[in-house]
This record gives structure tokens, sequence and C-alpha cells, in this order.
């Protein structure tokens, strides 16, 4: 069993500088997890410490069932593929992969096997005797993850494998070493800073902020539900919008009162929005919670939202209006076909159902 357990770990560094603080995180056996963040937010600092190429300064690391803090890195049976891929250029493809085999004195036929085999998987047969300075950066990538395949380890831990390559071409690897992860059958750990990455690979996503792990979920709870505005605006292209306003009540009924808009809240909330009534207060929605024109006319009128468009950006399938209140600018995507005049006034639906409230001190999720 390859279960991976992180019980109140920290590092410091010199100086009082704290890079991780007091992280307690549980990976499943087979599981594929994903840590993700902003640069600088301890999450490769984390993976580094499972790995053993960071030594923790407080806290237990498990891997399996035991406890590994004061095991050597070689010892740890870990794989681990970098960013800059880390191949040796004077070797050819084959003796990249075989090389790990080979100081632990595997015997010739097992080594020619697992490197075959993995190749095979990967679609690199053919590269076999290249060097890595004849291969493009895709092809590198893939030669990297197959010297940790053929380790067989109990754990695989990527640190950001796909920041070098092209937007393309990172698709196309993203999906394959998903694709990896289910034919192997291998817990799995993924150090990314790119929360489409994080949303499309893993099982569960890990986000981390300042050294602090925010919240643990899979990837649709964290987006429907995340536990924080930190979370609800990292997670989510473009991000969510996010208005500074104020809870106001009149005749029974709860509004947000944002200066230039009030909109209506739904009747569901009124029992937690009551304690925040008078208070000033933060209102997240979603670029896809905001509707186009051919709404306006079903809607409730106090869900209607006046505004100006100021950039139109075509998606292809869709169109990023960027709009301003007066107070707050947000970003609305609606349909391919729907551009309305830029520096003109237009109405737009928030769909109530779908906001996210949080406090103003705390930035805790209200609802």
């Amino acid at each position: 069993m390859a279960q991976v357990s992180l019980k109140n770990v920290s590092k410091t560094y010199p100086g009082g500088s704290a890079a991780v603080d007091r992280v307690s995180l549980g990976i499943e056996n087979k599981e594929f997890m994903v840590l993700v963040g902003p640069s600088g937010c301890g999450k490769s600092t984390t993976l580094r410490m499972i790995a053993g190429l960071e030594e923790a300064s407080e806290g237990e690391i498990y891997i399996g069932n035991k406890i590994v803090n004061d095991v050597p890195a070689k010892d740890r049976d870990i794989a681990m593929v970098f960013q800059n891929y880390a191949l040796y250029p004077h070797m050819t493809v084959f003796e990249n992969m075989a090389f790990g085999l080979k100081l632990r004195h595997y015997p010739k036929a097992e080594i020619n096997k697992r490197v075959i085999d993995a190749a095979g998987i990967l679609g690199i047969k053919h590269l076999l005797n290249r060097r890595p300075k004849e291969l493009s950066g895709g092809e590198r990538q893939r030669v990297a993850v197959g010297r940790a395949i053929v380790r067989k380890p109990m754990v695989f831990l990527f640190d950001e494998p796909l920041s070098n390559l092209d937007a393309k071409l990172r698709v196309q690897m993203r999906t394959e070493i998903h694709k990896l992860h289910l034919r192997l059958a291998t817990t799995m750990i993924y150090v990314t800073h790119d929360q489409t990455e994080a949303m499309t690979m893993g099982d569960r996503i890990a986000v981390m902020k300042d050294g602090v792990l925010q919240q643990v979920a899979d990837p649709i709870t964290i987006y429907d539900f995340p536990v924080n505005k930190f979370v609800a605006g990292f997670i989510g292209s473009p991000p969510m919008n996010f208005m500074r306003g104020r809870i106001i009540k009149k005749e029974g009924r709860f509004y947000f009162e944002e200066g230039k808009i009030t909109v209506k809240l739904v009747e569901e909330t009124y029992g937690k929005m009551s304690a925040y009534a008078g208070k000033d207060i933060i209102m997240g929605i979603r670029s896809e919670d905001i509707y186009d024109k051919l709404f306006v006319s079903t809607a409730p009128p106090e869900n209607i939202v006046k505004v100006t468009c100021e950039v139109i950006e075509p998606m292809g399938s869709e169109v990023y209006l960027y709009l301003n209140t007066g107070r707050h600018s947000f970003i609305a995507r609606v349909g391919a076909h729907d551009r309305p005049p830029i520096n003109q006034d237009m109405d737009l639906v928030f769909d109530m159902s779908k906001v996210h409230f949080f406090d103003k001190d705390t930035e805790a999720t209200i609802i």
C-alpha cells in the first residue's frame, strides 16, 4: 500500500522564514493528488520534503505505514519528475531511462525489459538511441517520466513537469499523464501553479497559500464550495468576480447593495445572511453565472444589472465581456455572438442562486 501522510509538517529556513506551516494531509493508495497554489506558497517544498530532498523542521512524514523523516531519499521508494527534466546530455534515451536501475545493480535482461516496456507505454521506442539534444520538449518530458516508470516506485512525485512546454503540448501531456495514472494504478502527487491542470488531473486538490493548506477536496467540491475567498478566486478561469458591498433589509427581504447596483438575495439564504444585515460583505459570482440579454426579459427585475462593457475578448465558442459598474470591474462569459457596443450601457442578469458571500474581515465563506 502506498499511502502518503503528512502530520503537522513544517519547514522553517534559517532566519525564521516559514515555507510550510503545520501541513496535515493524507494521500490514499493509488490516488492522484494535486498540490496547487501561487508561486512561493510552499507546494514544491512540501513535495521535496516527501521526496527527502528537504528536511522537515517539524512533523512526521509517512510513506506506506513507515515514518520516513530520517530515511534517505534513495531509500524512500519514490520517483520524481522535475520541471527541467534533469536528463544526462551525454547519454542516450535508453541509457537515461536505465541509469537508476544500473545503480541498483538490476540484471541486464530486467533493465532491458523495463526500459522497453516503459518506452512502449509512452510511445518513445523509436527515440531510444537518440540523445536529449535531439529531442523536442515533449519528448524529453516523456523520457523523464519513463525514467521514473522503470523504477516501479510506490509513489510518483511530479514537480511542475509541464511548465516548460507550449500550451498545446501541455494539454497533450496533461492527458497522457492522467492516462498513465489510470494504467499504472500508482499513487501520484503532482505540484502545479496552473489551476486548469489541477482541475482536470486530480482525484483531489490541495490548495495552498503562504505555506498553509487552505482546502482539500475533489475538483467539483473545490469549485462549487470554496472555503474562503482565496480558494474561490484561485480556482476557476476566468477567476471569480468579487464585489464589496453591504447587506440591507427592506420589507422582510435581503439585498446586496454595491453602490451602483442592488440585487435581491434568494430566500434560502435569509437565515444565514440575517446576521449580516447592515454590514459590509464581499459577494462573489462566477463569469458563467452572469447571463446575457437573452435572459433579461424573463429575469426578476431586481436581478438585472446595468453595466458598461469596456472590452470584448472573443474566445471562439464564447466571449468574455470586461464590464464596469462604476465601482467594480468584472468579467462575464456569454455566447459567441453576443457582442454589445463598447462603452455603452447594457443589461445583464446575475444568477443569485449561484452567488457566494464572504466575511469582510476573515474572508471565510458564509454561503
